[in-house]
């Protein structure tokens, strides 16, 4: 079975132009996916409404993997994530995940934490926006 990873979606979701946003999220997410950002959960309805958010503000940006770990069903990682706004502004964070394979290999559940390491004050939220 092949396992998606961060890198993989995040790609895919926010880096790839062109690439239908059911397309992306069905390659990496199960069906009963659920997240929770800085403490605020959402489902898969809601997480692919910020995702679509995130579409309409990011132009490019780049995915870093710093360290990731997967045992059984489990996954870990601490990863930066840089974009560029299509107002030209850039923001990074540091995300520190934990998340849970479905048997298919997608993502089940993800839960996570944002440091912002560059940025406006009105961008501390993006990891959640919608």
């Amino acid at each position: 079975m092949n396992r998606t990873d961060i890198h993989a979606a995040l790609t895919d979701l926010l880096l790839t132009p062109g690439l239908d946003l059911d397309e992306a999220a069905d390659r990496h997410f199960a069906p009963d996916y659920r997240q929770r950002t800085d403490g605020s959960w959402a489902n898969r309805d809601e997480f692919l409404a910020h995702i679509a958010h995130l579409r309409t503000v990011v132009a490019a940006g780049s995915v870093e993997v710093h360290d990731e770990l997967s045992s059984g069903d489990r996954y870990a990682d601490r990863h930066t994530m840089e974009v560029i706004k299509i107002d030209g502004s850039t923001v990074r964070m540091e995300v520190y995940l934990f998340g849970e394979f479905a048997p298919d290999g997608r993502f089940r559940r993800v839960e996570e934490t944002t440091l912002m390491l560059e940025g406006a004050d009105a961008d501390r939220n993006l990891g959640s926006a919608r």
